[in-house]
């Protein structure tokens, strides 16, 4: 229970509360152009976290010639491998994890998300407004005057589908062909499947929730393919 409120508290409130403030205040009413904007936010207070994310990956990608040398080197001494491998990661100042962080950061405002979208369209849940949100009307559900995002909604299950093709694509690190080992063909084999399974996976995993969080995940694969463009130009 303890758990429960301490959730309610930090992240389930605070990203109601900023929805129907944008629902609100922003021009038109529109419930769909609010979760784009909390949407934009959410991943602009994230930016410096997943910019090191990317980053370290990048890197990580780049330091796999030399891991193999050092595999290649000490075959028959595992423990070995992990001393050289951690000297080399401490080397070049590359945390293996920290592309686990965001990751970790990101799934608690997820589940958050997944809540307000849910139960953000019934009418009891507005006692979760704090003292200074005034608002005693109801929310209309549709995106644009078209789609209403209180239903689950086939198109926006595709587009997010295809969006999070096109965001693993960028996410996938290139490596030259002169590297390429029986290893590292398997491990392309698996990324590619990966690509091609996780996308499937999201559209049959939207078909069944409300067309909000379809739009939530759309809105954050777009944005994700903008930041990893931009920190790989850098």
């Amino acid at each position: 229970m303890f758990l429960i409120d301490l959730f309610n508290t930090i992240l389930y409130r605070p990203l109601f509360n900023i929805l129907i403030l944008f629902y609100q205040y922003l021009p038109g009413h529109d419930f769909g152009i609010a979760i784009i904007v909390l949407t934009i936010l959410i991943r602009l207070i994230l930016w410096p976290s997943m910019t090191k994310s990317i980053v370290s990956q990048k890197k990580l990608s780049q330091l796999q010639p030399k891991l193999k040398e050092i595999q290649k080197k000490y075959k028959g001494d595992l423990k070995r491998q992990n001393k050289e491998t951690m000297e080399l990661y401490k080397k070049e100042k590359i945390n293996p994890m920290s592309g686990c962080l965001p990751l970790l950061i990101q799934l608690p405002i997820l589940i958050a998300l997944f809540q307000v979208f849910i139960k953000g369209f019934q009418s009891e849940q507005m006692t979760q407004l704090y003292n200074f949100v005034h608002f005693s009307g109801t929310i209309n559900p549709y995106f644009l005057g078209i789609l209403n995002l209180s239903l689950p909604s086939g198109v926006i299950a595709v587009f997010a589908g295809i969006f999070q093709f096109f965001q693993t694509k960028t996410q996938t690190p290139k490596v030259p062909k002169k590297q390429e080992d029986s290893t590292f063909k398997f491990s392309q084999i698996f990324q590619k499947q990966m690509t091609y399974f996780f996308p499937i996976i999201t559209v049959f995993f939207l078909l069944r929730l409300p067309a909000a969080i379809g739009l939530y995940w759309m809105i954050t694969s777009i944005f994700s393919i903008i930041q990893q463009r931009f920190v790989s130009i850098k």
